[in-house]
């Protein structure tokens, strides 16, 4: 099956574990996949990854989710630059997801970062998703 959206579908499959009260989930691998999950992980928002390979080529993330007290710390997840509109920020432009309670996941020339990160190193790009 072809997917036009592939980071998208790697954020539905997040939330709807979460939902479901996962403890992981699984998507196919590729390098955006794997750089937006390490952004996650160093703000605190996932325990962690591991590549698995299913056969030759061919590999998947088997993604561990993270809860507080029992509610997950993901409580919102959503795709902000998609395939049919693309949305780049400057970082002075760089709109604050909830006051700087949650944070953005940008693709910058430095690579995936963070809104924090990318705000830090004073570089703008692509909005991939925002998280709270």
């Amino acid at each position: 099956m072809s997917l036009s959206d592939p980071l998208g579908d790697m954020l539905t499959r997040i939330r709807n574990a979460q939902s479901a009260r996962h403890t992981s989930c699984v998507a196919p691998a590729s390098n955006l996949r794997i750089n937006v999950l390490e952004a996650l992980k160093r703000e605190g928002y996932i325990r962690g990854y591991q590549t698995e390979e299913l056969r030759k080529g061919i590999s998947q993330l088997r993604i561990e989710l993270k809860y507080s007290d029992g509610e997950p710390v993901i409580k919102e997840i959503q795709r902000v630059s998609k395939p049919g509109r693309r949305v780049y920020s400057k970082i002075k432009e760089l709109p604050r997801v909830y006051g700087g309670l949650g944070v953005s996941i940008l693709s910058t020339p430095r690579g995936v970062l963070s809104d924090i990160e990318a705000r830090a190193a004073n570089v703008g790009g692509e909005v991939l998703c925002r998280v709270f």
